[in-house]
């Protein structure tokens, strides 16, 4: 996207705007009647995903004219550059090749005149070399105990990945080991984590590329108390922690032999790093075939973003729907609704892959945006929610667009449990977008002053997204087509999707309050009166515990 352009100015958004204008009040019941085969024709099928957005508030022309937008936000050039190595990171001067991870050893993806494919898979292979050994029983701990309990401590990218992929893969994972993760400085998380194992059978995983992030390495030292409350000699540090980082001095001066440090690279951002070394606990869980199978799937989808045509490509389809209701429907939120329990921790993964990457008020060019960018991400495994906030989706005043996920095979069938899960699905989209009129809750025999509070205004869009089965490929195939949706928007809003400044205050503040934390009651406070207060108040009474 050229860098002066002004989105909001450009004759692409103007005629999507003046669009909206004359379709904005159209509902669904009225598009489904004036195409009887609207379903099939708003539906698109790749690499084993059924993708219907039938059930959004388009037609044909909008659909025409968000790929007129996208094609003169240059979306694919921008991808070409992405996958050339460009450093499209530009606040940061970084390549961004998350793709680079699960790319064919035969590829070739270059980042400063460097083909890194070879060395990525360097990396595969030794973390598939320890798994194996820890899977196996061969890797021992510092008594010549086996390894049954592996604890990955990360945050952020380095555990919501982790963490989410293990409990979508729980099907395919080595179920005579136990898998936590531990994210929370509070020490809650870590008490809980560890308060029924045993540290000569407990193998710790610290990630953090730094060896410095402040959470990370305070649950990391607590880690190391602790199991050495129980082994006893600094000797045994060796043999139950292992590293995910760059930094091999403050490896080795932890305790753990650099050999077992496992590498990644600047051109990896923490929320697309879940395929480098920082998915290690993944592949001990499921195997290094299982992790190879998910690498599979993520690269069919890199490729299908790389080459499809925008008219039937997945995530820029994905990523225009969220542009429209966002920039055109004011919609603030999009709930994605996993109808698979396995898949329980996928909206949080989302989370902050989508609002830390396009959370952003400013263009590329450092240009204050007079448009809306990343919507919130929420939501919740069906039918759980159901009974807990359709209620708003269904009557609220919010315009909330929703993601279903299903498969029509369950990996784990019972009885009529999987019927009974998935026609809950299929209601859903179609309550959401149909409703039940006036005159129907009437002919129902409703009483007057009922009828109110019956009817369902319907005309609230939805994607369905409908696979086979979750296995390894699948999630993959997920979790990419989410990634590239995400640049999508990106393009189209002129962001830097790969940055996150926003992070940062609240890390330089919290360094700042910690000492002051310790300091005396009356000891002199340069904050706002609020934070002033709240310190002298969390010393007082911490004083008195």
């Amino acid at each position: 996207m050229t860098e002066t352009r002004k989105l909001t100015q450009t004759p692409e958004w103007k005629a999507l705007t003046e669009h909206h204008g004359k379709i904005h009040d159209t509902h669904l019941r009225t598009l489904f009647a004036d195409d009887p085969e609207r379903g099939k024709q708003f539906a698109l099928e790749a690499l084993g995903l059924y993708f219907d957005y039938s059930k959004h508030r388009i037609t044909g022309e909008t659909m025409q004219l968000l790929v007129k937008l996208a094609e003169g936000c240059d979306l694919r050039g921008r991808i070409d550059a992405m996958f050339g190595g460009e450093k499209i990171n530009l606040t940061e001067n970084r390549a961004v090749l998350h793709v680079a991870l699960r790319a064919p050893i035969d590829k070739q993806i270059m980042v400063d005149g460097v083909n890194v494919v070879p060395e990525v898979h360097k990396v595969l292979d030794k973390m598939a070399a320890f798994s194996e050994r820890v899977r196996s029983g061969e890797w021992k701990g510092h008594t010549g105990k086996r390894i049954r309990n592996v604890i990955n401590i990360g945050i952020g990218g380095s555990d919501l990945g982790p963490v989410m992929a293990y409990e979508a893969l729980r099907h395919y994972s080595q179920r005579d080991m136990t898998f936590r993760f531990v994210s929370n400085v509070d020490g809650t998380d870590f008490a809980e984590a560890t308060h029924d194992l045993d540290a000569e059978e407990t193998l710790f995983i610290i990630a953090s590329k730094t060896f410095t992030t402040l959470e990370t390495m305070t649950n990391g030292r607590t880690a190391r108390a602790w199991a050495l409350e129980t082994l006893g000699d600094e000797a045994a540090v060796a043999k139950h922690f292992v590293a995910l980082s760059t930094n091999a001095a403050e490896v080795s001066k932890f305790g753990i032999d650099t050999a077992n440090m496992f590498e990644f690279w600047d051109w990896v951002g923490g929320r697309y790093s879940m395929v480098s070394a920082i998915g290690l606990s993944t592949m001990i869980a499921v195997g290094a075939d299982n992790f190879r199978r998910m690498l599979a799937g993520f690269h069919e989808m890199d490729e299908h973003f790389r080459t499809a045509p925008f008219e039937q490509n997945l995530p820029v389809l994905m990523g225009l729907l969220t542009v429209w209701y966002a920039d055109f429907f004011n919609a603030q939120t999009v709930a994605v609704l996993p109808y698979d329990q396995y898949l329980k921790r996928f909206p949080a993964y989302l989370q902050q892959l989508t609002m830390e990457s396009n959370g952003k008020q400013v263009t590329t060019s450092g240009e204050r945006v007079d448009y809306e960018t990343g919507p919130v991400f929420w939501g919740e495994p069906g039918t759980n929610g159901q009974h807990s906030f359709y209620q708003l989706i269904h009557q609220g005043t919010k315009l909330i667009p929703c993601d279903f996920i299903g498969f029509t095979r369950s990996l784990n069938p019972h009885g009529a449990h999987h019927d009974i899960l998935m026609a809950n699905l299929f209601a859903q989209s179609e309550a959401l977008a149909f409703g039940k009129t006036e005159e129907e809750v009437r002919a129902e025999g409703t009483q007057d002053w009922l009828v109110p509070h019956r009817v369902f205004n319907g005309n609230r869009p939805s994607t369905t997204i409908l696979a086979e089965s979750l296995t390894p490929e699948m999630l993959g195939k997920l979790i990419a087509l989410y990634e590239h949706s995400v640049f999508t928007q990106g393009i189209i809003w002129g962001i830097d999707s790969f940055d996150q400044w926003g992070v940062e205050l609240g890390k330089v503040l919290a360094q700042r309050i910690m000492p002051e934390l310790d300091g005396h009651a009356n000891s002199e406070l340069k904050h706002d009166s609020s934070t002033n207060t709240l310190i002298r108040r969390y010393r007082e009474q911490k004083g008195n515990g």
